[in-house]
């Protein structure tokens, strides 16, 4: 009987090499090796780009053994699978597939896509562009024999995926009858800020430990979001050693190490990664599974000395001297930890992402809100309120790329946008005017 498991193993690509802990695909064939080796030479990558890239040769897979059609080539049966995602499998409240798959929207479709492409290019890259053979060291598996057969003829009807890549005159015929969905031209996307009027009653009224004392620790991750523009994950990275205190101002000087490869604090150790390993015995946090309690995204973002770190901008500058006043205070009573990190839970472990967003959560319904998205009352919130903060008072569009650490200084202009809300309000102004 056909099947797709997914699993969670620990692989080593050689004897010398650490062990990675990476998400494998196993069919009633075995092991996708294959795909394993793939997400290897991708281990740079998120655990989200993993997660999402194993789920897609999942679909594929699972199609595959589904299909109730006998298809003639393998381009026909790629060509019905980006029909299926897209429309889903059930007519009429029937699926003769089994599947039952719902319509995805384009843009998820798309994503889909891309990386089944991304595999596909990487077993051209394994076994060459020619007809997919056999490995001379072992038997292909079932499963793997059909994604490289997919592969050839991704390639060779150059029409798979062809939205990404620009077809050439004589091929454009051939490539709209296997185009993926079209992506919907929209405006950038409206993005929703915390409002200014009630930042000072989250700050002080919201954040409040049980016994009705402030949480200090919470109150500084707000500090860092809303006028440190920081993204929530970033907070969590932070080492105690990584913020230093101008002598003459008293403003808070903090920088953000990339969490794997940035700089150790200690000279004996190459980096990040190994300083965790041999004094802590943990692992950067953003390597670890989504699921687990210390796990801590990385957006990557644009690191600006060479020691792969950035330096938080607080905006007004004089809440970088407010914020050392509050660490002050969070310092004198954090519990003892045997982490380096700055925030701790009440034990003194690594605080965790999971409950400071049920922290967050409990500190808005405090003040008489909800947390929502379309209300500006989440945590990311903060960091869209910092860069429209940033535009409205005269900063350039490269200006606010730098202070937000863009790649791109057109990343930044989503978070510079006017709500409609905005707009409404000016039209309001200009009509009574």
């Amino acid at each position: 009987m056909a099947y797709t498991l997914k699993r969670r193993v620990s692989y080593k690509a050689s004897a010398a090499s650490l062990s990675h802990n990476l998400p494998a695909i196993f069919t009633d064939s075995g092991l996708l090796i294959s795909h394993l080796r793939y997400l290897y030479s991708n281990r740079g990558k998120s655990p989200s780009w993993m997660e999402r890239n194993t789920f897609a040769v999942e679909l594929l897979l699972k199609f595959i053994d589904h299909q109730v059609t006998k298809f003639s080539t393998a381009t026909e049966l790629l060509k019905a699978f980006v029909e299926a995602l897209q429309f889903g499998t059930i007519e009429n409240g029937v699926d003769d597939s089994g599947l039952f798959w719902s319509p995805r929207r384009n843009e998820d479709v798309n994503v889909l896509l891309h990386h089944i492409t991304d595999y596909c290019d990487y077993l051209d890259s394994v076994h060459g562009t020619g007809l997919p053979k056999l490995n001379p060291l072992r038997k292909a598996s079932y499963a793997e024999e059909r994604i490289r057969w997919c592969a050839y003829y991704r390639r060779q009807a150059r029409c798979f995926l062809n939205h990404l890549n620009q077809p050439s005159r004589n091929e454009f015929s051939l490539s709209r009858a296997m185009r993926g969905p079209e992506r919907h031209f929209i405006d950038i996307e409206a993005v929703y800020r915390f409002p200014e009027a009630r930042i000072e009653d989250l700050f002080h009224h919201g954040f409040v430990t049980a016994s009705g004392e402030p949480d200090y620790g919470s109150q500084l991750i707000l500090m860092l979001m809303h006028f440190g523009g920081l993204r929530l994950s970033e907070c969590f990275h932070i080492y105690i050693g990584d913020i230093s205190i101008d002598p003459q101002s008293g403003a808070a000087l903090i920088s953000i190490y990339h969490p794997s490869d940035g700089k150790s604090p200690d000279e004996r150790f190459t980096n990040r990664r190994e300083y965790l390993a041999y004094k802590f015995q943990l692992n950067p946090r953003n390597e670890y599974p989504r699921s687990h309690r210390l796990y801590a995204g990385w957006k990557g973002p644009l690191l600006t000395n060479r020691n792969l770190s950035f330096d938080v901008m607080f905006y007004p500058t004089s809440t970088a001297i407010e914020f050392t006043l509050l660490l002050q205070k969070y310092l004198s009573i954090k519990p003892a930890s045997e982490s380096p990190f700055l925030f701790v839970s009440s034990k003194g472990s690594p605080e965790s992402k999971k409950n400071f967003i049920q922290k967050y959560k409990r500190a808005v319904r405090r003040i008489g809100l909800e947390s929502l998205k379309l209300l500006g009352t989440t945590p990311h919130a903060h960091r869209h309120s910092y860069g429209y903060r940033l535009s409205q008072n005269g900063l350039s569009q490269l200006e606010i790329q730098k202070a937000m650490h863009h790649k791109s200084p057109d990343s930044c202009l989503v978070y510079l946008r006017p709500q409609d809300t905005d707009v409404r309000s000016l039209m309001r102004e200009l009509l009574d005017g």
